[in-house]
C-alpha cells in the first residue's frame, strides 16, 4: 500500500472522542513488526492453512465451501498474538487495522454498540486484517457483571457484526481471558489458536534471531535459552534488548554475563 493509499484509510476511519478508532499499518510495516515471529508448529500449520485457503478463493467458491475470515487467538500476553496478526497481514498483503478499546468503549455501552459496528462497516467497505486485542472487553458473557442488559446490547451488536462479516478483510481477535467470552461469540469464529510460553525449541529459535546481528560468542544462544526458559517472548526480546543497551554503554560485545545481569534486573512474571 502507497503513502496516498494509507492516507486515504485513515481519514476514512471512524472516529469517536474526537479520534481514529484504529490504526493502520501498510504490509511493508507489519513485515517489520512480524520479523522475529517464532510459532508453535500447530500454531504454524494453522497460519499457512489460513493463508492457502484464502489464496484458493475461486476454487472453495467452485465447491460451495465457505472461506474462513474470522480468527480467534487466547493465552497469556506475550506469546505472539498479536505479532500473528501482523504477520497475517503481510502474508495476505493487505493493511492490519488495529482497533483501539480506549476510543470504542464509552461510559454509555449504547454508544459503545455503535462504535463497534462503525469498525464493522469500515472494514466491509476497506479489505484489510481487522484486529481487536483484549476482545473479552467487548465479547464477555452477557450474564456477567453489572449492566447486564446494556452489556447485552454490545454483544449482541458484536455478534451480528460477526454473522454478516462478509468480503475481502479478515477478523483477528484476541484475548488472555478465553473463559469471558460469551459461547455465542466462540461459535462464531472458524479458527481458533492457542498461545502459551515457548517451549525449548521455540526459546532457541527466537533467541537465534534476536542474536543473529551480533558477534557469535560460543554457548550464548544456548545458555541464554535455558535461562530463559518459561518466559514469554515479549519478555525474552526485552531482556536481550536491555543486555545488549548494557554492551553499547559499556563499548563491549554482548556476552552471557550481560544477559545475566539484565536477567536480574528485570522484573519477570512467566507465563504458562
Amino acid at each position: 500500500m502507497n503513502s496516498s493509499k494509507k492516507n486515504n484509510s485513515q481519514a476514512r476511519l471512524p472516529r469517536a472522542k474526537g479520534l481514529d478508532m484504529a490504526s493502520v499499518y501498510t504490509p511493508k510495516e507489519c513485515a517489520r513488526k512480524a520479523k522475529h515471529i517464532v510459532l508453535s508448529r500447530q500454531n504454524r500449520k494453522i497460519v499457512d492453512e489460513f493463508i492457502t485457503i484464502l489464496g484458493m478463493k475461486e476454487r472453495f467458491a467452485a465447491a460451495d465451501v465457505p472461506l474462513p475470515n474470522k480468527l480467534v487467538m487466547f493465552g497469556p500476553p506475550g506469546t505472539g498474538k498479536t505479532l500473528t496478526a501482523f504477520h497475517l497481514a503481510r502474508q495476505l498483503d493487505l493493511p492490519l487495522v488495529l482497533v483501539r478499546l480506549d476510543t470504542v468503549i464509552h461510559s454509555h455501552l449504547g454508544e459503545t454498540a455503535s462504535n463497534v459496528r462503525k469498525v464493522f462497516d469500515y472494514a466491509a467497505g476497506v479489505p484489510c486484517v481487522l484486529f481487536l486485542d483484549e476482545f473479552d472487553v467487548l465479547g464477555r458473557m452477557r450474564d456477567s457483571g453489572d449492566e447486564v442488559k446494556e452489556m447485552a446490547r454490545v454483544v449482541n451488536t458484536l455478534l451480528q457484526c460477526l454473522d454478516e462479516f462478509a468480503g475481502d478483510s479478515v477478523f483477528i481477535a484476541a484475548t488472555n481471558l478465553e473463559e469471558e467470552l460469551d459461547p455465542a461469540v466462540w461459535r462464531r469464529f472458524d479458527t481458533r489458536m492457542t498461545y502459551s510460553a515457548p517451549d525449548e525449541e521455540g526459546r532457541r529459535e527466537y533467541v537465534g534471531l534476536l542474536l543473529s546481528g551480533e558477534q557469535d560468542t560460543p554457548g550464548l544462544a544456548e545458555k541464554t535459552t535455558e535461562l530463559l526458559a518459561g518466559c514469554s517472548f515479549a519478555d525474552i526480546e526485552q531482556m536481550v534488548l536491555k543486555a545488549r543497551r548494557k554492551a553499547i554503554i559499556g563499548d563491549a560485545a554482548l556476552d552471557y554475563g550481560l544477559i545475566r545481569e539484565a536477567y536480574g534486573e528485570y522484573n519477570l512474571v512467566r507465563v504458562k
